[in-house]
């Protein structure tokens, strides 16, 4: 009781402006962690609930999802859904409404959002369907119909009406694209169309 009243003395000490910024700060934290323990808790129960419908198959529906995966200290990528499911066996994980990084050396090297996404915990490979959008370290954007991450060694794979946008340099497009594995090159291949633009141009469209 005594600790509350020093921290509220400490609290009622601070200017106006600090103590908002102070009450904003805690409020982004509880929401941040409320979420993550929320989907955690959803998560931990997937392989222990189940909903039989027809012929005996067995489905898994939850709200807020979090997949990580995190080797020797180091984090590879995190995928969020606001809704999903598992399949039968418990080893493909289908997510709506999909956000996340992939990683590189800890840090954020590409972020993603999706209508939809599937986590394949046998293969380790992510797809994303439905108007993916993702943008590399760089700035530079990616619309795709489709995007297959199968490992961090590995190129990531966009497929279908890909639209890659690099600042104001360049716009391409492509039937399928190929990001490096280190997320820093990208190629185009099939049907294709690359339109540069000079400094001068650039400033003429501003």
């Amino acid at each position: 009781m005594e600790n509350l009243k020093k921290i509220y003395g400490k609290f009622k000490s601070l200017d106006k402006k600090k103590r908002t910024y102070l009450i904003a700060v805690l409020g982004v934290v509880f929401v941040m962690a409320w979420a993550f323990i929320s989907a955690g808790v959803i998560t931990a129960n997937f392989n222990r609930a189940q909903i039989k419908g027809k012929q005996d198959e067995q489905k898994v529906d939850a709200r807020g999802i979090i997949i990580t995966e995190t080797k020797d200290g180091n984090k590879y990528f995190e995928i969020y859904g606001e809704t999903g499911n598992y399949s039968n066996d418990h080893s493909v994980a289908t997510l709506n409404n999909v956000i996340g990084n992939f990683y590189k050396d800890n840090k954020v090297a590409m972020s993603f959002q999706s209508s939809k996404g599937t986590y394949d915990e046998k293969t380790g490979v992510i797809t994303l369907y439905d108007h993916t959008y993702i943008v590399l370290e760089d700035f530079t954007s990616l619309n795709t119909d489709k995007l297959i991450w199968s490992g961090s060694d590995k190129e990531t794979v966009a497929e279908g009406h890909v639209l890659i946008k690099k600042n104001n340099e360049m716009i391409a497009t492509a039937e399928k694209g190929f990001i490096s594995p280190g997320y820093e090159k990208f190629k185009i291949a099939g049907k294709t169309t690359t339109k540069l633009y000079s400094d001068k141009e650039s400033d003429k469209e501003k």
